[in-house]
């Protein structure tokens, strides 16, 4: 009792729970809900409602060109909010690039992707750019500060409101627009709620401020390596994981999508209830470790254990069960959905156990390493998407395919990540 007590009281399992009790609470709000919003809507809803969010996924990432991402590491907190400052002014120039790219060639996107129903709503993009670099901003800093509370409650008071609305609203219009725009809401409400909360808070800035704080300028070359390096990784990762839902429409129809939108949403549970409360944690934790000269590659070990223990019985029984489990909770029209999920669960499951190499790459400056290994990943998930779907003509063998190959890759990714750990120690 006295030993877990101790491991109770260390900062970074505080912390953890922090997050994850925040986490866990939204997730319950989004299990309890998610059976209802399902059947009202149907999968060919759903899955348009997934092929929004994905072309939505893809840009949101790179909004601010990853500067916020770097907030975290400045000893300097007057440094920070500079990053915080050019992140914004960044996100601003994106949204209005992309709002003009929309207004010249929004039928040709259209037509790619088959998504003629929502075209209109592809003009909410610039708004939930927006709203993204804002929600980015917010959370790196209260990663930074370590005002874990703050994003807990705000994840919680998130999932209540948005599903609650989707349930609420559904009841009387459940229709795909419905899904659409309340998705499109969703960064900004969360940043809102953050800030809101942040107001109670009683943190005060432990750093020492000096004359050598540097300019935006400054930071832009000083940092240059987020948008060279970690921009064009987070980039091609985010194609690599969206570019199922948008094949699957083009290739197989909305509903398709919506089965995998579905799987890939419940499937994420864990890592957004578990994998990214560590994360989080672990980013400034590993970044303190950097600044000591403690040794980064126990800590990725420690950390990347941890996360396979808790994570292998819930992924395991989806594999083993996935039909009969979507179909009992979801309904009968989602049991492909399930099927889906069997092959999602094995990437799902090394992508959850990865967090700590991923957060450890830019503390080590392996950033450039991180951006060939993603082009590599999506080369090759890519191709194999293409596979099933043109030689076996099969949704389920195409999503088999890609599942595999991320199980594969985030294997390979954690064992360098590991060797690259010991040469910087």
């Amino acid at each position: 009792m006295q030993k877990f007590k101790k491991i109770i009281n260390k900062p970074f399992v505080r912390n953890v729970i922090i997050m994850a009790t925040g986490t866990a609470a939204a997730q319950l709000v989004n299990i309890l809900l998610q059976p209802f919003i399902t059947r009202l809507y149907g999968p060919e809803a759903y899955g348009l409602m997934g092929t929004f969010l994905a072309i939505v996924a893809i840009i949101a990432p790179i909004v601010a060109l990853t500067y916020p991402i770097a907030i975290v590491l400045p000893k300097s907190d007057k440094d920070a909010k500079g990053l915080i400052l050019l992140s914004l002014y960044i996100t601003i120039g994106v949204a209005l690039s992309v709002g003009i790219i929309l207004f010249f060639l929004n039928d040709q996107i259209v037509k790619m992707f088959q998504i003629e129903i929502i075209s209109n709503y592809l003009y909410l993009i610039p708004i939930v750019i927006i709203f993204a670099g804002f929600l980015q901003v917010t959370e790196q800093w209260f990663i930074r500060t370590k005002q874990f509370g703050v994003n807990a409650k705000a994840t919680f008071f998130q999932a209540i409101i948005l599903n609650g609305s989707k349930v609420g609203i559904g009841f009387f219009h459940p229709i795909a627009p419905v899904l659409i725009i309340l998705s499109a809401m969703t960064n900004g409400m969360k940043a809102l709620l953050m800030v809101f909360f942040a107001r109670k808070s009683s943190y005060k800035s432990t750093t020492q401020e000096t004359s050598t704080s540097h300019t935006i300028k400054e930071l832009t070359k000083r940092y240059k390596d987020f948008p060279i390096f970690r921009a064009p990784q987070v980039f091609m990762n985010s194609i690599s994981q969206n570019l199922p839902i948008l094949l699957l429409t083009s290739f197989f129809g909305p509903a398709s999508a919506g089965f995998y939108t579905l799987g890939r949403t419940v499937l994420g549970i864990p890592s957004q209830l578990i994998g990214k409360s560590v994360g989080d944690v672990f980013y400034p934790r590993i970044s303190e470790a950097s600044h000591n000269g403690e040794n980064l590659t126990y800590l990725i070990k420690k950390a990347t254990f941890a996360l396979a223990v808790v994570g292998f019985l819930p992924y395991v029984i989806v594999f083993i069960f996935g039909p009969w489990l979507f179909s009992f909770v979801f309904g009968a029209d989602w049991v492909t959905a399930g099927e889906y999920a069997r092959w999602i669960a094995l990437w799902m499951f090394f992508l959850f156990i990865n967090q700590p190499s991923v957060k450890a790459l830019p503390v080590m400056a392996a950033q450039a390493f991180h951006l060939r290994f993603t082009i590599v990943t999506l080369v090759t998930r890519t191709g194999l998407l293409a596979i099933g779907y043109f030689i076996f003509s099969s949704d389920t063998i195409a999503v088999a395919l890609f599942g595999v190959s991320g199980a594969v890759l985030n294997i390979f990714l954690i064992i360098i990540t590991l060797r690259i750990s010991q040469s910087y120690n």
